[in-house]
């Protein structure tokens, strides 16, 4: 399964790479931010994403995907450091099909991952 990493911290793409390597997931792409990522959507069959990045936060990035006749279908996880249940709320009707609060366990992301591609 292709999956793509997008956020602006390359410490917090390297722990979610390191997780995803962990959990069986081999082929892997990383964005800096929302517009970078949408030009490497091609193939992706699950996105993980961040809110708040430069040039394309996470949610604008989320409607853009969701906006796709091409890319729609791709399950995404929000993986950011907003919790309060407006955000989440706001997340989930932009099209998110998970959200996770960082920081988060590998088996907290595991776990996210598994309800969203079943």
């Amino acid at each position: 399964m292709k999956v793509i990493v997008v956020d602006d911290s390359s410490t917090m793409r390297r722990i979610i790479k390191n997780t995803l390597n962990r959990l069986g997931f081999t082929d892997i792409i990383e964005a800096e931010h929302g517009l970078d990522a949408l030009s490497k959507l091609d193939g992706i069959e699950l996105i993980i994403t961040d809110w708040n990045m430069p040039e394309m936060d996470g949610l604008t990035f989320v409607k853009s995907v969701r906006a796709s006749n091409t890319f729609k279908h791709i399950p995404i996880i929000m993986a950011t450091t907003e919790a309060a249940k407006e955000d989440i709320v706001e997340a989930i009707q932009s099209g998110v099909n998970n959200y996770v609060v960082k920081p988060f366990t590998p088996e907290i992301l595991k776990n996210k991952i598994e309800a969203v591609i079943k």
